[in-house]
């Protein structure tokens, strides 16, 4: 039996086989992107409580006290009110909200525009669409931060422009999108009449506060945002996500959800909406220190990387740092990946996988280390690359 057409590029998640490895090999992992200390305990408080809630199927757009909550936040975050069961859709993960906004606004041949590096899924989701993949690059200015040419953007536009998708901020490479930048998406999307998409699972972790696409003069109207509780709360098995946008866009959007999952783990959702709750007690406090804690671990990672042949650039929220691993003497960051975890026992990403196949090179002396990890579990890991003392690799050494 041959496989479908849309899914022969497809390949095993670069996810799964680097932490594979480093497993194997019993490396420290700094590629995939989950805190291993897990939840406050306020969470998983919440998430016992779930066990005496009603079990059985949500209503399609969610589970009403989540829907509520999220409404609540959101609407004071993007300063207008948000109606719950029309503004708000809940989706097993931002994952899942990407990939039925792609079914819901897409048609074959249609293009949708990515900035790269890309998060993975970006592009399976506009294939399995069977729409057009088009990239803008993302690379270092002066001082090291990963931003856009606004002329690259004017190029990957077409008359059949129908989607932009933006991080923020972005995986892999730390950057908070400014207004400015924000500004020049949304005359974009108008010039050719395009849905504007603004994944912000990162948005409690944004170090210098978070900057909204939707809030900007002439957005809210064409913009569909997406979150997730597993970033917010370092709950990332949970897979609760949501999509918050105008009730004509959402409302499409549900369309598609119905056929993917219907709807999303009722006992989960209603632990969310308890802890959603008391994360607002005390003025948001458990969000600044998230931040902060957050911003303490980039910091400590950034800093030990300082004592190594790597150098990176403290980003401005996420969950990751792009270092400059150029003067290890690898060919490619995948020869890196591969070999780090036995040579050094420290696990990373090659950023390639953020990047279409041919313009893999773009990745070459980049890796993307994950900050969401225990201080001293980053400090390990820079001190185990510090003992790399001959740059000159050669895979036999």
């Amino acid at each position: 039996m041959q496989p479908a057409q849309r899914i022969r590029s497809f390949g095993e998640t670069v996810f799964a086989g680097y932490a594979r490895r480093a497993r194997e090999v019993g490396a420290l992992d700094l590629g995939q992107g989950f805190p291993i200390d897990g939840p406050p305990e306020f969470v998983r408080d919440a998430l016992q409580a779930a066990a005496d809630a009603p079990q059985q199927y949500a209503p399609l757009s969610g589970w009403p006290a989540l829907l509520e909550e999220i409404a609540f936040d959101h609407g004071r975050w993007l300063g207008r009110p948000l109606d719950p069961t029309g503004n708000v859709l809940v989706t097993t993960g931002a994952t899942e909200g990407l990939f039925a906004t792609m079914q819901a606004f897409i048609d074959p041949g249609d293009e949708v525009v990515l900035f790269e590096p890309f998060y993975d899924a970006y592009p399976a989701d506009v294939i399995m669409a069977g729409g057009v993949v088009r990239t803008v690059p993302l690379t270092p200015d002066a001082t090291g931060r990963w931003t856009f040419d606004p002329a690259d953007l004017q190029a990957a536009l077409s008359p059949a422009t129908r989607a932009i998708v933006l991080t923020t901020p972005h995986n892999p490479t730390g950057t908070v999108f400014r207004d400015d930048e924000l500004d020049v998406l949304v005359a974009a999307a108008h010039e050719v009449d395009a849905l504007l998409v603004s994944d912000e699972v990162y948005e409690h972790i944004a170090f210098a506060g978070a900057r909204r696409l939707a809030t900007r003069p002439g957005a809210w109207e064409r913009t569909l945002t997406l979150s997730s509780f597993g970033k917010s709360f370092s709950a990332t098995g949970w897979k609760v996500g949501w999509v918050i946008g105008p009730e004509d866009l959402v409302s499409e959007v549900r369309r598609a959800h119905q056929w993917i999952p219907y709807v999303v783990a009722t006992p989960l959702q209603e632990a969310a909406a308890h802890a959603l709750r008391h994360a607002r007690e005390g003025n948001d406090a458990y969000y600044e220190t998230l931040r902060t804690t957050f911003e303490t671990r980039a910091r400590a990672l950034v800093d030990a990387l300082a004592e190594t042949p790597l150098r990176a650039r403290m980003p401005e929220g996420g969950y990751f740092v792009m270092a400059d691993a150029r003067s290890l003497g690898y060919p490619d960051d995948v020869t890196a990946a591969r070999d780090l975890p036995t040579r050094v026992g420290v696990g990373v990403i090659p950023p390639s996988a953020f990047f279409l196949p041919e313009h893999a090179e773009r990745a070459h002396g980049w890796l993307r280390l994950a900050f969401c990890k225990p201080v001293e579990d980053l400090r390990e890991a820079a001190r185990r690359l510090s003992t790399i003392t001959d740059v000159s690799f050669t895979p036999e050494g």
